[in-house]
């Protein structure tokens, strides 16, 4: 058995490139899992001024000074946040409040048609077990309206916690940006000379996440602004909050459109009832999906990401553990950074035994 890793380790471990890779995905995920919560400010910098610095590489493409490029984009995503801040947050709380309240009177107009079922399919189902369907429902209900009110109260403590990082977090940025290379010189003084595969993989992988990471931001806005005047055409009650969960469901591939498809058929037929307004709607909303799956996805991303579906599926399930949100956002970027990884580990190898 000690042969077997032994030899293992000799034919993986012993050229000092793979080596340093290795210890730098170690560090890197040990750093992440354990204190990961702390560092949650500062990570959170570092991914919006890598997404920022995109838009400052391009206008200096066009000329324009450095200074003057970090200053515009900065300014651009101060804006934002203020807009999303101070009107779309609102908003969506708002119509999640309204939603929240409107859930008793929804079940209750639920369990009318439920109680229906068992007079007229008594051999498909019976009345107890509506009832027990029903108890479930109403657990889950009362699950969920605790966990809204402790949301509230957790809120409501760490609000200082909030402002804090609204000062804290783009400051951080705009220092990222402003001083990129002195940052990055500075972290390559402590890594050893002669780094040619940890090299080899932050340039194969650079393109491809930064390109995913915007392109999948670029892809969250276009369905949701379309799925919103959409819903706002039908006169869709929540048309905002429903079409902000489309939108961040394609965060999650394959398994997001499913997920929110249930909440806007129900809150559809709550308004409207069986009508052809709430067939046109899950109409217009699968036509959005399809759009989105085989239009905008492919001319976004094109061959940027080549994996297969149970691959990313996997990948989401285990990064979404591990980091909840940020983990569903970065599961396919991470997906390929191991893909990337494990095809350029046997070539080390391989030229070492050359």
């Amino acid at each position: 058995m000690l042969k077997l890793v032994n030899d293992w380790y000799r034919r993986h471990f012993t050229d000092p490139q793979v080596a340093i890779l290795a210890l730098l995905l170690v560090l890197g995920a040990t750093v992440l899992y354990f204190i990961g919560d702390v560092l949650t400010p500062l990570l959170a910098s570092i991914i919006i001024a890598y997404l920022l610095d995109g838009a400052v590489s391009m206008l200096k493409k066009r000329k324009v000074p450095r200074l003057v490029a970090i200053l515009s984009t900065f300014s651009v995503f101060i804006i934002l946040l203020l807009i999303v801040l101070f009107i779309l947050a609102p908003l969506l709380f708002r119509q999640a409040t309204q939603f929240v309240l409107e859930i008793p009177k929804m079940f209750a107009q639920g369990q009318a048609l439920l109680m229906q079922l068992p007079e007229k399919y008594p051999n498909i189902i019976s009345e107890q077990q509506v009832s027990e369907l029903l108890i479930g429902i109403r657990t889950q209900i009362t699950d969920f309206s605790q966990a809204v009110v402790s949301f509230s109260l957790s809120s409501v403590s760490d609000l200082l916690t909030f402002m804090v990082y609204l000062v804290v977090v783009p400051l951080l940025i705009f220092f990222f940006l402003k001083d990129k290379e002195i940052i990055i010189n500075w972290f390559k003084a402590f890594l050893p000379t002669d780094r040619t595969l940890v090299s080899q993989v932050w340039y194969e992988m650079n393109g491809k996440i930064a390109g995913y990471v915007r392109g999948k931001f670029a892809e969250i806005v276009v369905v949701w602004v379309i799925t919103y005047i959409t819903f706002m055409v039908f006169n869709l009650n929540y048309a905002m909050l429903l079409s902000f969960a489309v939108g961040v469901s394609v965060l999650i591939p394959y398994v997001g459109a499913a997920l929110v498809t249930l909440p806007v058929a129900i809150v559809a037929y709550f308004q409207w009832g069986y009508s052809t307004e709430t067939v046109y709607v899950i109409i217009a909303y699968g036509v959005i999906q399809f759009l989105d799956g085989n239009l905008l996805v492919p001319l976004l991303f094109s061959e940027m990401v080549n994996l297969h579906p149970a691959a990313i599926i996997t990948a989401v399930l285990l990064f979404g553990g591990l980091w909840g949100v940020w983990g569903v956002f970065f599961a396919i970027p991470l997906a390929t950074l191991v893909h990337a990884i494990i095809n350029s580990w046997p070539r080390a190898q391989k030229e070492l035994e050359e």
